[in-house]
């Protein structure tokens, strides 16, 4: 399509544009005034028990501790987990993120650390929903240990590194802005041109359709002809 073909099926469909328009403001408004959420973060660290050589439990955070953390992990992301995370009053947006402590050399996930996340409509909803995740994740460790027939002394335990603290999600306004305004002008140009294609093509077919039945002219009944020979006598 040339661009003065371009144009001059814009103009004539001139009313998809201002849809689009509209739509492009009304998406500007929800950028410029988003729902406020915000966002809470907790890490917690499983740690081994107290031995004779080991007083410190920090100093002897194995990676083994780091496959049993994700494990307790994987059940929570499953179908069974998140219903019971449900069931427990968890309902916004939540992340369990194992945290990544290894290197191109060392294997990921070297350290048992979880950071847990949360994304509510409250600061106090934010931080509740990760206190209800870190508990569920807690009691699952310890069903996994009372399973394997572990004594209590010998058990791993879950410590709180950082608490839950909220925060305000913001975002790049500039970005959104843009992004509705490509959005609604790739839309507007494309659904203009379909349209404008769509119905010169039904009028192009009403065109023929008239042109035909004038061609075709009255028709005569049958009963009112006569033959020519007839018709000079």
């Amino acid at each position: 399509m040339l661009p003065g073909e371009l144009v001059r099926a814009l103009r004539r469909r001139w009313y998809v544009l201002v849809v689009a328009v509209a739509l492009a403001a009304f998406g500007a408004q929800q950028v410029l005034h988003p729902e406020q959420k915000y966002v809470s973060s907790a890490i917690v660290v499983l740690k081994p028990p107290v031995t004779g050589r080991q007083p410190n439990q920090f100093t002897n955070l194995q990676p083994p501790l780091a496959a049993v953390s994700y494990a307790a992990v994987q059940q929570l992301e499953s179908a069974a987990g998140q219903e019971e995370l449900a069931a427990g009053g968890v309902s916004g947006n939540y992340r369990l993120i194992p945290r990544n402590s290894g290197t191109s050399v060392t294997p990921r996930y070297l350290i048992p650390s979880l950071q847990v996340q949360a994304e509510e409509s409250s600061p106090a909803a934010a931080n509740g929903t990760v206190t209800k995740v870190i508990e569920v994740y807690t009691k699952h460790l310890r069903q996994m240990q009372t399973q394997q027939g572990i004594p209590t002394d010998a058990r791993m335990s879950v410590d709180l590194l950082v608490p839950p603290n909220a925060t305000a999600k913001t975002g790049t306004k500039s970005r959104g802005l843009a992004g509705v305004a490509l959005l609604a002008g790739l839309g507007g140009v494309v659904v203009a041109l379909w349209t404008d294609q769509l119905l010169l093509h039904v009028q192009g077919r009403r065109n023929r359709r008239r042109r035909g039945s004038a061609d075709a002219g009255p028709q005569q009944p049958a009963g009112d002809r006569m033959p020519m020979a007839a018709a000079s006598r």
